[in-house]
This record gives C-alpha cells, structure tokens and sequence, in this order.
C-alpha cells in the first residue's frame, strides 16, 4: 500500500502543481499569483462579499485569506472595510482597477485550455469528480 504509484493523493497533487505553474506566466503580467487569481474570480462575479463567505467559496481559512487580501488591497485590487451592521464581519469590495483587470484577464482561460489535452466530455468527467473528493473532504 505505501508505494507512491497506489497513492491517489500523489497524482493529485503533481497535478495541482503543474496547473499552478502553467498558470504563472499567463498571470505574471497581470501581477497576480495563482491564489490572487482565485480571489479577483470571486469578485469579477460579486464584487462585494464577506470575508467569510470568500473563505467558503474558495476553501480557504482566514490565516490564509487575511495576508492575501492585504496584497490584493496593497495593489488597489480591493477594499475591506467592517460592516455596519456587524462590526466583527469584514467585507470585501473590488475596487475600479480590480474591476479593470477583468479585461486583461479574459484571455487567461482560453490561453489555460490550450494547454490541457482533455476532450471537453473528459473535462467535465474531471471536474465532477473533483468536487465529488472536495465534497467527501467537506462533510464535517
């Protein structure tokens, strides 16, 4: 059982690390790393969202959210600002540059899919079955 080859986990892994530095080139001249990428998605769909529910979406903790979201506000990508309503509830806003990188990112995942040799049939097999393990890991 402990031979790396019977291990789901490896090819896993090799996977999200290959996908990860396919993506650098494609989102360096957008100044933004792979997780910086995740986060401005999120917003170009809701440019206002908590803290909280940011995490959820993309499965983060608030360790890891916070130090992003201060380089994305470092840039002038986003503002966080505490709610009104509830003072213990961070939102976070896209701002204008943020909303107008949107543009230069759109060539990003046509450019990501010439890349990868799966047929589109294959690809949506993938993705289910990702988010079927994301699903499983998620129970608790």
């Amino acid at each position: 059982m402990l031979k790396l080859e019977n291990q789901l986990c490896f090819p896993l892994y090799a996977c999200s690390r290959e996908v990860v530095k396919a993506y650098f080139p494609l989102l360096s001249r957008l100044d933004l790393t792979y997780t910086q990428y995740l986060v401005m998605m999120v917003l170009w769909e809701q440019p206002a969202i908590s803290v909280k529910e940011l995490g959820q979406k993309l499965y983060l903790d608030s360790g890891t959210l916070t130090p992003l979201l201060k380089k994305l506000e470092a840039k002038a990508l986003l503002t966080r600002t505490r709610s009104a309503e509830d003072e213990r509830v961070v939102l976070v806003n896209i701002t204008e540059k943020g909303t107008a990188l949107y543009q230069q990112a759109l060539s990003v995942p046509q450019e990501m899919s010439c890349k990868i040799s799966l047929s589109s049939d294959e690809a949506k097999t993938l993705y289910n079955l990702l988010y079927k393990l994301i699903g499983d890991f998620n129970k608790e």
